[in-house]
This record gives C-alpha cells, sequence and structure tokens, in this order.
C-alpha cells in the first residue's frame, strides 16, 4: 500500500467502513439522499441485520453489505461488486425478497409494502448497450409501458462509465461518484468536494488514523480485492484446474464454494468448475 493514503471503497473492508457504521451513517444517508436527487428526503436510518438466511431447503445464505431501512420505512439493500457475473440481474432480485418477505405481519395483513430498493455499485460494465452510468428498473406493464408497481427498484451505477474530473463536477452525486471511484489514488481532499460530508469522510478514510486491527482487517479484504481481479482466465484454463482439483480432495465444504465462486467470477467455463470442485452444477448456478 506504498503511497495510498486513503482506503478503497472497492474492497469489503472498505466499502463498509465508510458507508456501514452508526456512527458514520450521515455518508450514506448523504450518497443516497445525492442518489434519489430530490426524490427522496431521508433524514435518517436504521441499521439492519445484513445477513439472512432462505428458508428452504439447503438454505442459502445472502449477507449484504449494507442493509438499513429510512426514517419513512423505505428498504435500501447497498452492494459494491467488483467482478461481473452471469447472474447478476438475478442475484439483485434475490437480495431484495428477503426484505419484502420480512416486512410480512402475523395475524391479519392486508399486504400492504414499503418500498424496497436494490442498488449496484458496480466496478464493471453490466449494460454494454448504453454509455449511461446510473439504470433504474422497475416492474413495467409491457402493454402500456407504464410502471406496474413502484415500490420495488433495482439501481445499478457503473462507475468504470464516471470518467467526469475534478472541474466538471456539478451535482452532489457527480461528486459522491467521483470519491468511489477515485478515493484511493487521492493524496489530499479535492477542492471542488468542500461540503462538510466529505470533509469528514476524509478524515476517516486516512489509512494511518485507523485501528491497528482495523488495518490488518483491511490490508486482509485489499489482498482478496487484488487477489480477485488480477485472476487470469488463461491462467486457469492452461493447467491450474488440475492442480486446484487435487488441493480440493480433502477440502472442506465451504472452501469448495469459495473456490468455485473466484473461477465463476474470473469466467471459467461452468464444467471446469464442475471437474475442479466436485459441486453440482445447480450448486454453481446459485453462487
Amino acid at each position: 500500500m506504498t503511497g495510498q493514503r486513503y482506503i478503497s471503497p472497492y474492497t469489503d473492508f472498505g466499502f463498509k467502513y465508510i458507508f456501514g457504521s452508526e456512527l458514520n451513517k450521515e455518508y450514506l444517508i448523504s450518497f443516497l439522499n445525492a442518489l434519489f436527487e430530490g426524490r427522496h428526503n431521508i433524514m435518517d436510518i436504521t441499521y439492519q441485520n445484513s445477513e439472512h438466511l432462505d428458508e428452504v431447503v439447503y438454505s442459502r445464505r445472502a449477507i449484504f453489505d449494507v442493509y438499513c431501512t429510512t426514517d419513512k420505512g423505505d428498504h435500501i439493500i447497498v452492494e459494491m461488486q467488483n467482478v461481473d457475473q452471469d447472474y447478476f440481474a438475478d442475484r439483485m432480485v434475490y437480495y431484495s425478497t428477503f426484505p419484502i418477505r420480512e416486512q410480512a405481519k402475523r395475524g391479519d395483513w392486508d399486504y400492504k409494502l414499503n418500498p424496497v430498493y436494490t442498488i449496484g455499485i458496480l466496478n464493471f460494465i453490466f449494460d454494454k448497450s448504453s454509455e449511461d452510468v446510473h439504470h433504474e428498473a422497475k416492474l413495467m406493464n409491457v402493454a402500456t409501458k407504464e410502471v406496474f408497481y413502484d415500490k420495488l427498484s433495482f439501481i445499478t451505477i457503473e462507475l468504470p462509465k464516471f470518467n467526469k474530473k475534478e472541474d466538471e463536477l456539478v451535482t452532489l452525486y457527480d461528486k459522491w461518484l467521483f470519491v468511489l471511484r477515485n478515493l484511493s489514488r487521492l493524496m489530499e481532499r479535492p477542492a471542488a468536494l468542500q461540503e462538510r460530508v466529505f470533509a469528514s469522510l476524509f478524515r476517516h478514510a486516512e489509512i494511518d488514523k485507523m485501528q491497528p486491527n482495523e488495518r490488518r482487517q483491511y490490508e486482509k479484504s485489499l489482498f482478496d480485492y487484488n487477489d480477485i481481479n488480477n485472476s487470469n482466465v488463461k491462467h486457469f484454463r492452461e493447467g491450474k484446474e488440475e492442480g486446484l482439483r487435487e488441493g480440493l480432495k480433502e477440502g472442506e465444504r465451504k472452501k469448495s464454494l469459495e473456490i468455485a465462486l473466484k473461477l465463476k467470477a474470473a469466467g471459467v467455463d461452468e464444467a471446469v468448475i464442475v471437474a475442479t470442485t466436485g459441486l453440482t452444477k445447480e450448486e454453481i448456478s446459485r453462487l
């Protein structure tokens, strides 16, 4: 981390360090209000349990980066996603089912739901047909092209498409995207980011000001991030599968799932992952 002054929001620890703390929830509130651009005015949020277990046989666990409810009762999931996945849209829909179901009430209930927003901040190009950074999807009436249900929203933010420079930042949303895209590369707070929330954020994000245990967690998270993003598909396809297969013979199921997830993220063919990990196609498709 030589020369790096501020943490990287791309890392699991870094993202939660910025947005997942009750003591610093002003950052998440500011970001969400900027994202909604006046459509909502969030005054406060309450962090919810970010780990959920599906209520089916062979239950699958879902762990969100950040999950909160607003002062108006809206449910919001925010995820930082670094690697493309074949079924990322499916994953967002799957995640949205948890805050929907947990609103169910015992006894008489009229099925009224509060809005649910699933937000994916992406470090890859998700929609190659568009140059837009921000996308929002809702349930639509196919015939009329009008929104059928406005309480379920899926928002994706494609950071690689955001290329504005400091002198081009106009809105608060621009400034937040600039921070998310560039924080770990900056050596000081840019002059364009004069808002109090950014002054606080840049102080909070300094690596040298972390507690020793926080720094260790961050360095581990940074290593994992670099490990995944430096994975080379050709490297796996030219013989590494056999070495992984031998190493997994006595390994636990958890380790098999971790390795399968990395291979899938790197784009390795499903048949190769099956042969390497011993998992079934159904198990791999759910990753």
